[in-house]
């Protein structure tokens, strides 16, 4: 039987392989913006959906069982969202605002900024992938298997990142070495996230718990609008709200079959 913190570990290098196989077909096979951004679309739905149920009600029913109220959680989530929003300021600043753009204007924008922005790329990646990944290892928790859900709802949203950013990066003139290394090291770093997600917080009070969801589900929300929306929106136009609701059902609809 395999330890449960290994389990964790190896579901979070699972969902941020995906950010490296999305970058293999987007160097390799490139698809067109309007794939990547109803991909991209699509992912967007899926992780509202997760952090709606899978992280925010759940949150929601760990406090108000322990009598904390609502506070907590409103807490929890607005103080992810701006912790998310600074960091993502900063890295605007430093030259990856448009880290999952597909389009070479858009990156020209953050290589004229800052002409060796690699540093940054790989930060903002972090930053994206560090809170979905811990979110997986708090999942196994309760003693029972992987929260499904989560996987999938990061699995997808990592596929169009690593598509995205792969061909803007191509388009730019990165080498492929700079590429592949930056999602195979995402990718470790996310399963190591898992892990320290269920090692760090395994025993730990139900409060505590709940405030790590929900400041996971604010900052993922943040990141979806600021860096997801508009590179789907771009792509598909009036077609993006409802590709998202495709993805947030397909979610929803997992979440109660595997409940």
């Amino acid at each position: 039987m395999i330890p449960i913190a290994i389990q964790a570990g190896l579901w979070g290098l699972l969902s941020g392989s995906a950010l490296l196989l999305g970058a293999l077909a987007g160097w390799f096979a490139p698809l067109s913006r309007r794939t990547i951004a109803a991909i991209m679309g699509f992912g967007a739905g899926v992780l509202i959906s997760a952090l709606s149920f899978e992280l925010m009600d759940e949150a929601w029913q760990r406090v108000d069982a322990a009598g904390g109220g609502f506070w907590p959680v409103a807490a929890g989530f607005l103080g992810g969202a701006v912790i998310f929003t600074a960091c993502n300021f900063a890295l605007g600043l430093w030259g990856a605002r448009h880290r999952k753009r597909s389009t070479l204007a858009h990156r020209r924008k953050d290589t004229d900024r800052n002409a060796s922005n690699g540093g940054a790329l790989a930060i903002g990646a972090l930053l994206d992938g560090i809170p979905e990944s811990i979110v997986i290892g708090v999942s196994l928790l309760e003693g029972g298997g992987v929260g499904v859900v989560a996987v999938v709802a990061v699995f997808l949203s990592n596929l169009p990142e690593g598509l995205s950013s792969a061909a803007g990066m191509k388009a730019e003139g990165r080498t492929a070495a700079f590429v592949f290394l930056l999602w195979s090291g995402v990718a470790l770093i996310a399963g190591l996230a898992a892990w320290l997600g269920y090692v760090v917080f395994a025993g730990a009070d139900p409060a505590l718990i709940a405030a790590v969801q929900a400041v996971a589900a604010g900052a993922i929300l943040a990141m979806i609008v600021d860096t997801m929306v508009p590179e789907a929106f771009e792509g598909t136009h009036d077609f993006a709200g409802l590709i998202a609701v495709a993805g947030f059902l397909a979610a929803f609809a997992l979440s109660k079959l595997a409940g």
